[in-house]
């Protein structure tokens, strides 16, 4: 199970810090046996890829879109992922979800709405 929190409705240039609490692995499996991602769908458009974590926190991957301004980090004692936003923009209003790489498993999205 994935269960993300901190979604909310921010005016353009604010900031929101999205968490992501992962339970219920398989047998033998932890929360640092998977990469981690943020994926994002806007109204009416397809999922976009956001960010990715390696399994130790090690090194992070960013879209194009979001790049310099979205940070994702983890803390594996905590089975925790998380999503900072900065400088938000309108086009970043969208559910975000947090995915397990390796099982494509997510959950129920966040929303994160940019207006003035």
């Amino acid at each position: 199970q994935l269960e993300e929190s901190g979604g909310g409705a921010v005016q353009p240039g604010g900031s929101l810090r999205l968490s992501c609490v992962a339970s219920n692995f398989p047998p033998k499996y932890t929360f640092r046996d998977y990469h981690m991602e943020w994926v994002r769908q806007a109204p009416g458009k397809g999922l976009e890829w956001v960010a990715q974590i390696d399994r130790e926190g090690l090194r992070t991957f960013y879209g194009d879109g979001v790049k310099g301004r979205f940070t994702i980090s983890r803390d594996n004692s905590k089975n925790s992922v998380y999503l900072q936003l900065n400088d938000l923009k309108p086009e970043d209003t969208a559910m975000y979800y947090c995915t397990e790489t390796e099982t494509k498993r997510r959950g129920q999205g966040t929303q994160v709405t940019v207006s003035a």
